[in-house]
């Protein structure tokens, strides 16, 4: 049964009890990878199976392209966009890509990146100073960026990008803030948000970046997959991917390549949109439960968590921003093992030198109560 078909309205407890993979285990690795729900896996599997066993009989391209309207709608409804600034994609590191990709570089033009971006923020800016291409990298403190640095390292340059929650301490960075500082200086601003979908209420309007690159199988419990970017309307007009196929031009005939207006420019060729839907049954669970409703526990277990954690060991901020806590331990590596030994899925961070827990709404006091006494043995 999804979750249209049955009652509106969902407590984190009942959603815990759909997700078959939520067993005896203590699971905390949500930012890494969201286990789905098991109608999620159901309707991606059910498409996939309708889509090529009547693909002799039914028009497969056409049923394709029919439902990626109807997910880039409700993807759109989601983050507060509009369906034609929505391009569906793999991942975060695809979107991210795909506007790199998109961007007329020159050399010694300057991206500007944070020393908190995770890899998808990193290596398609590392590849591009093969081109003479300058990286500039703000140093942050406990997952704080300075304002005064940001905005010199910005002043002149062609691209920002930076997290909206940072992966690293879980902090959440003023992403509305640093938009209007790089829009000021005529940069184009990117902002990686897979943190935030399905944790925290997210409205790209409201952050004003010219694109946000994110994906659903992490807090919102979606398939892999099932990335989406949004794109500005006004931005894409000014991007010319170099990935093109007949889904990102007008005529795929036509003498001239004439991309389509939006984002929909990014999307390339025939894929399946299997992974897609099932991110629509994940949304729909993420709405049941309510994203208030979501953030509120989230607050209350990961407070319990820090409560349990000496001031000099915990590396995220005290009180509340986000279901990312990092923890100081001796031997990251170890202490995972040792975890999981015990039932208890955590994950080693390169920086800082430490764990990370991820809590989630479907988490419960007892797992809080069983990370807090196995963290214990650390100090």
């Amino acid at each position: 049964m999804t979750v249209s078909e049955a009652d509106s309205r969902m407590t984190p407890r009942e959603l815990r009890a759909d997700v078959p993979a939520l067993g005896e285990a203590a699971y905390f690795n949500f930012g890494a990878h969201g286990p789905s729900p098991e109608y999620v896996v159901e309707a991606a599997s059910d498409y996939l199976a309708d889509h090529e066993y009547g693909s002799a009989t039914t028009d497969p391209y056409g049923r394709a392209f029919e439902t990626y309207e109807t997910v880039r709608e409700r993807v759109a409804d989601f983050v507060g966009a509009e369906p034609a600034e929505i391009a569906l994609t793999e991942s975060t590191t695809d979107g991210i890509n795909r506007i790199a990709g998109a961007i007329d570089w020159e050399p010694d033009d300057v991206v500007v990146r944070t020393d908190l971006e995770h890899p998808a923020g990193i290596l398609p800016w590392k590849r591009l100073e093969r081109e003479g291409v300058e990286v500039r990298v703000v140093e942050t403190e406990g997952g704080r960026i300075d304002r005064e640095a940001y905005a010199e390292a910005v002043a002149d340059a062609r691209l920002v990008c930076f997290s909206a929650i940072t992966w690293t301490h879980g902090t959440r960075l003023p992403v509305a803030d640093l938009v209007e500082i790089a829009d000021e200086a005529g940069a184009f601003t990117l902002v990686d948000a897979v943190q935030s979908p399905g944790q925290v209420a997210m409205d790209v309007s409201a952050w004003g970046a010219d694109a946000v690159a994110a994906a659903g199988h992490k807090w919102l419990l979606g398939p892999w997959g099932a990335g989406f970017l949004y794109v500005d309307r006004e931005a894409a007009a000014e991007l010319a991917p170099r990935a093109v196929g007949y889904r990102s031009v007008e005529d795929p005939n036509g003498d001239e390549i004439e991309f389509k207006p939006g984002a929909k420019r990014f999307e390339v060729g025939s894929t399946t949109p299997a992974a897609h839907v099932g991110l629509i049954e994940a949304l729909d669970a993420i709405d049941a439960v309510g994203i208030s409703t979501i953030e509120d526990r989230v607050a209350s277990l990961t407070d319990r968590l820090k409560d349990g954690v000496p001031d000099d060991r915990l590396l995220s901020p005290r009180e509340y921003e986000s279901g990312l806590v990092t923890v100081d331990v001796d031997d990251p590596e170890a202490t995972v093992e040792r975890l999981a030994d015990e039932g208890i899925v955590v994950r080693s961070l390169p920086h800082p030198d430490g764990v990370r827990a991820s809590v989630h709404a479907v988490s419960t006091e007892a797992e809080i109560d069983r990370l807090v006494d196995a963290l214990a043995a650390e100090w």
